[in-house]
Order: C-alpha cells, then sequence, then structure tokens
C-alpha cells in the first residue's frame, strides 16, 4: 500500500466557527418555526431555551472530546475510545443516516421554496437531486473552497433572522409571551421538535483533522457558535410571535415568509423566501459534508469498506465517501416529510447525545490523568455534572417524541446493532491518543 495521504489543514477559528453558525442556523428554525409555534404558543420563546441548555450540556462534553481525540471521525472515535468499537460502531451508524436522510429533507424544503419562486413546478426531487448533486461535486474540490460558500451561504442567513429580529421590534409587547395553548407539556414537545434547528454543533468537530491547531480552535469555535445561534433564536422566536402570532405561525408553511409579509409586504414575503433558498442549501452543504467526514473517518478505521477511505491526491478531501453519501442522499429525497425527518434525526441525536456525555463520564473515572486541553466544568467527587445532567435532559427528550417516530428509529436502531454484533470484533478499550 502507498503512504496513506492526509486530509488538508486550511481552516483556522474563523472558518470554523461559520461553519458551526452555518449548519445549526440552518433549515430547522426556518421550516419548525411554525410547527413549534402550533405545541408552546407564544412561549415558543421557552421552548428554544430549553432546548438550548440541553445543547450546551452536550456541547461542552463534544468540546472535551473533541480537544482529547482531534479526529475527523468524531463521535465514532469518541465512543471507541469509552465503549468500544461496537458501541461506536452504531453511534456512527446512526450520525451517518441522520446526516443523509436530513440532507434529503432539507434539500426537498429548498425545492419547495425554489418552486414557489420560480414559479413552475417540474418536480421536487428534481430540484433536490439537481442540488445533492451540485453541492457533493463541490464538496469534492476541496475544504477551502467549501468552507468559503458555505461562509457567504452562513451570512446570508444571518442577515434573514435580523430582518425577523428588526422588523419585530415594533411589535415587541403585543402578544402574552407565556401564553401555551397545551400548557407546560406543549413547552417541552415543542422543545424536543425545534432541538433539531440546533443540530449542527456537533458536526463542527468532523472538521479536526482540517483544522489548524484543533485542540484549540475546534472547542472555541464550536462555543462560539453555539452562543451565538442560542442568542439569535431566542430573539427570533419573540419577534415571530410579536408580529404574527403563534396562530398564524402555526398555520404558514412558510412562517418567516408570513412574518416579512405582515409587517413589510409581499416584498418581504419574497425576500424571506428568497433568503430561505441559502439556508437550505447551506444546511444539505454541510449535512453532507459531515456525513462523508464521519464515513470517512470509520472506513479509516477499519470499520467500513477501505476504499471509503481514498483521500484524492489533489483536492486531499475523501472523495469516495463524498460521492457515496451524496448518491444515497439522492435516493432518500422521496423520504420527503420535513417534520418527520426532523423527529427520527433527533432520535438518533438523543440516544447518541447520551452516548457521548456517558462517554466523558466514564473516561474521566477510568482515566483521570489523562491530558485535556479543554475539561467541562464542575464535578463532584470526580463526577462531572453537566454531562450527568446531559445524559438525563437527552433522554427526557427521547421519550417526548411521537411513535410514528420512534418505530422507525428503533428499527435504524436494531440494524446497526445487528452490524456490530455480527461484523465488529470487540477489543480492550483504551484512552491512547
Amino acid at each position: 500500500m502507498g503512504t496513506k495521504i492526509p486530509l488538508k489543514r486550511e481552516l483556522g477559528l474563523l472558518e470554523v466557527t461559520l461553519s458551526g453558525v452555518g449548519i445549526i442556523l440552518g433549515a430547522g428554525i426556518y421550516a419548525l418555526i411554525g410547527e413549534g409555534a402550533g405545541m408552546a404558543g407564544n412561549a415558543l420563546w421557552l421552548s428554544f431555551a430549553i432546548s438550548a441548555a440541553i445543547a450546551v450540556f452536550t456541547g461542552l462534553s463534544y468540546a472535551e472530546l473533541s480537544a482529547m481525540f482531534p479526529r475527523a471521525g468524531a463521535e465514532y472515535v469518541y465512543v471507541k475510545r469509552g465503549f468500544g468499537n461496537r458501541m461506536a460502531f452504531v453511534i456512527g451508524w446512526l450520525i451517518i443516516l441522520s446526516g443523509i436522510i436530513g440532507a434529503s429533507a432539507v434539500a426537498l424544503g429548498f425545492a419547495g421554496y425554489a418552486s414557489a419562486l420560480s414559479g413552475t413546478d417540474i418536480g421536487h426531487a428534481l430540484f433536490a437531486v439537481a442540488l445533492i448533486i451540485g453541492l457533493s461535486l463541490l464538496l469534492t474540490r476541496g475544504i477551502r473552497i467549501s468552507a468559503l460558500f458555505a461562509a457567504v451561504f452562513t451570512l446570508v442567513e444571518i442577515a434573514g433572522l435580523l430582518v425577523i429580529i428588526i422588523v419585530g421590534i415594533p411589535y415587541l409587547g403585543e402578544v402574552d409571551y407565556l401564553e401555551m395553548p397545551l400548557g407546560f407539556a406543549g413547552v417541552f414537545s415543542a422543545a424536543a421538535l425545534v432541538f433539531f434547528a440546533y443540530i449542527g454543533f456537533e458536526d463542527v468537530v468532523k472538521l479536526a483533522e482540517e483544522t489548524r491547531e484543533p485542540e484549540r480552535n475546534i472547542p472555541r469555535g464550536l462555543l462560539i457558535a453555539m452562543a451565538v445561534s442560542i442568542l439569535l433564536y431566542i430573539l427570533v422566536s419573540v419577534s415571530a410571535v410579536s408580529v404574527a402570532g403563534w396562530e398564524s405561525l402555526a398555520a404558514s408553511e412558510a412562517p418567516f415568509a408570513t412574518v416579512a409579509g405582515t409587517a413589510l409586504g409581499s416584498g418581504g414575503s419574497v425576500l424571506l423566501s428568497g433568503i430561505a433558498l441559502f439556508a437550505t442549501a447551506n444546511t444539505v452543504l454541510l449535512m453532507l459534508l459531515a456525513s462523508s467526514r464521519i464515513t470517512y473517518g470509520m472506513a479509516d478505521g477499519g470499520d467500513l469498506p477501505a476504499f471509503l477511505g481514498h483521500v484524492h491526491a489533489m483536492s486531499r478531501t475523501p472523495l469516495i465517501a463524498t460521492l457515496v453519501v451524496g448518491a444515497m442522499a439522492c435516493l432518500f429525497t422521496l423520504a420527503g416529510d420535513i417534520g418527520f425527518v426532523a423527529g427520527l434525526t433527533n432520535f438518533t441525536l438523543f440516544l447518541t447525545f447520551s452516548v457521548i456525555n456517558a462517554t466523558v463520564i466514564l473516561l474521566r473515572v477510568r482515566f483521570p490523568g489523562i491530558h485535556r486541553p479543554f475539561a467541562v466544568p464542575g464535578s463532584v467527587l470526580g463526577i462531572p455534572i453537566l454531562p450527568v445532567a446531559g445524559v438525563v435532559a437527552s433522554i427526557a427528550l427521547l421519550v417526548q417524541l411521537d411513535w410514528v417516530v420512534l418505530g422507525p428509529g428503533v428499527v435504524l436502531l436494531a440494524l446497526g446493532s445487528a452490524w456490530a454484533i455480527l461484523k465488529i470484533r470487540d477489543e480492550p478499550v483504551s484512552a491512547g491518543q
């Protein structure tokens, strides 16, 4: 065999942070704020705050593990260090699938906006497939150009959210922000759903092998991206219900366009619909990026076919993994329903986040002396408190999901578990770098 070609380290703190903000601020907030409003009412901001707290618990755990093990395989690598090969494979399997299916659904969301703005209806699947193919080819060109596109799209997304915040200022105080049509049960159900809007913070760590000084820049970029996103989400949710009220948001297929249309007229509605194209495209780009990197990482670790670990000699990107992930995403465009797919994605991530937090706890107990460039603050008798809260909170949100989501989620979990038992050989756990 020839010398293994490493991935190219071209990303600094700014690129890492913008990539994190970009995927977090993607289709989730643009598409799910209406469904969340139907559950939580004008207290939607509280649902976003609850989800944010849970995301922070887990985000700190990711920061600690990414500083210890800066690898593209991310969750797969971390869980292998804590629980062994089989559990690592199952987690990697769920992460790959969630990225592929999520990218497919968001691409269909892009297709809906594209059809509406263009005035044509040539089939949502064609728009979605064209987007996925184009972005997959972009990803094969190199991480720097992909990060540049993501950064530009991110700035457009942020501009759209700032528009919603600004137009809402004259309307502040117009509604009761504690109005909960379904009570606190609705607020917690909405929190379980809108958690999808926060996903992406965990994908920052998959850029570790393409980042300069990853032990420093990955944790910092991750935490900055989360702070920016949480602030914007809470402000946006307050502004949206102030302008339109929860009933109008819940009834709209394009809730941000409804808010802009109410405050600015038809021109505002078209503007926000156009921005939504950038938001959905950016999310698809970064989901494909994350899924291809963990596929590459698992192949490089020997748990997926070796050809998926091939790195192109010129672009220094995982070429085969990127193309395979893109092809599978094209097939899944038939899935469609973003509410269902958001729930299914959340199912896989709540399980993953439970295990990630548990990994931090286990490594603290079993290997207390290992070097930790970043450590989650706060512990009692050597047990980190926030990761414990992360485990409990992730399970609490998991049980809020509808059985229509839990059923397929359990099937996906069973398939990955069966493969792990039959094909993956467990070895003694080591916390070595």
